[in-house]
């Protein structure tokens, strides 16, 4: 089969025929539809996250069943599916508890510490692939339904996590980006009145598009003032992060208003400093969210294939041209999601 195989951080992929993957007893095998590229795995190209290398990474996944191991059950040749992101057991408390993410007995990330969806083939634990709606077009929107099971998914966990309800502000750090100009989405889609933050003009003005209320440009904009000022003084009630520097967290931490909730899911992670005083006094909370459920994942599927949300890819192109597509991401000029085109 065809892949695009990273030798190394910081390395251009190379185009690669490898043998076919087989499925052996448990596992199963998908040929690859599509499969998106967002800064989760540009993380992995650039070396800013440790990888096994070589590697063909890729994790956002449209694929059709053409193989089932001995002892898989549930699939068959033909199903459409997509993958979950976190490598995990299966049978542990915390996977029987629909709590997959804090698998005690997980291996890793697909495409990470295992081969992912760059390439004509995946084969993955059989339990690893969930089934597609059948009245989602998996052929027809291949890149679309690839992203779902992450770039989606997640903001979909964060309504639950934050238990965000009708009504009430929700500030988004980071709006314009793939996962976060999504959280936009669903935030709207919950009824809730939402504030997009982000440093490029051109992704404000696509968050507008995507439902967003109102807009903050933090490249000149002290946030933390503007929101109170959005709400009169109030504070917003949620505060998502999908950066999660210092300065982000610290802004939206100052900005949460009685009860408010703050919740960090960004790539950059860092420490930061929370006034305890504020949290005693507003009941404020401060608290992270990491991946998704396979409960969400179908949960996000169906709320798709009725279009009520729908995602926002505006990159594709095919597999080979994979390295162009991470430049675009690396320099944040893709609004949404973008995604490579396997077949």
């Amino acid at each position: 089969m065809k892949a695009m195989m990273l030798d190394g951080p910081n390395q251009p992929f190379r185009k690669v025929e490898v043998p076919d993957p087989v499925a052996g007893p448990g596992e199963a095998v998908a040929r690859v539809l599509a499969c998106g590229s967002g800064l989760t795995i540009q993380h992995l190209k650039a070396g800013r996250r440790a990888a096994k290398f070589p590697l063909i990474l890729g994790h956002e996944i449209t694929g059709e069943i053409v193989e089932a191991g001995a002892g898989v059950t549930g699939l068959a040749v033909g199903d459409a599916v997509t993958v979950y992101y976190y490598l995990n057991c299966g049978h542990c408390r915390w996977c029987l508890a629909n709590l997959e993410p804090l698998c005690s007995e997980g291996g890793g990330n697909v495409g990470r510490d295992c081969h992912g969806g760059y390439a004509e083939y995946i084969k993955l634990p059989g339990h690893m692939f969930l089934k597609l709606p059948g009245t989602l077009d998996h052929r027809k929107h291949a890149a679309e339904t690839a992203v779902i099971m992450d770039a989606l998914a997640t903001p979909y966990k964060v309504l639950r996590r934050a238990r965000i309800r009708a009504g009430e502000t929700v500030a988004v750090f980071g709006a314009g980006g793939g996962v976060g100009i999504h959280q936009v989405m669903f935030a709207k889609w919950a009824h809730a009145r939402v504030i997009a933050i982000d440093v490029k003009p051109a992704k404000l003005a696509a968050c507008r598009e995507a439902g967003a209320d109102d807009v903050v440009d933090a490249s000149s904009t002290d946030v933390a003032a503007a929101l109170m000022d959005l709400t009169h003084g109030a504070g917003v009630d949620v505060v998502v992060d999908y950066v999660s520097a210092r300065k982000t967290l610290e802004a939206g931490a100052k900005a949460l208003g009685r009860a408010g909730r703050l919740v960090t899911l960004g790539a950059a992670g860092e420490p930061f400093t929370v006034s305890a005083v504020d949290l005693l006094l507003r009941e404020q909370e401060v608290m992270g969210s990491r991946y998704v459920t396979r409960a969400e994942i179908l949960e996000t599927l169906d709320i798709v294939a009725r279009r009520e949300v729908w995602p926002l890819v505006t990159l594709v192109r095919p597999l080979e041209e994979a390295e162009y597509v991470h430049e675009q991401v690396e320099r944040g000029d893709v609004t949404g999601r973008a995604a490579l085109l396997v077949r």
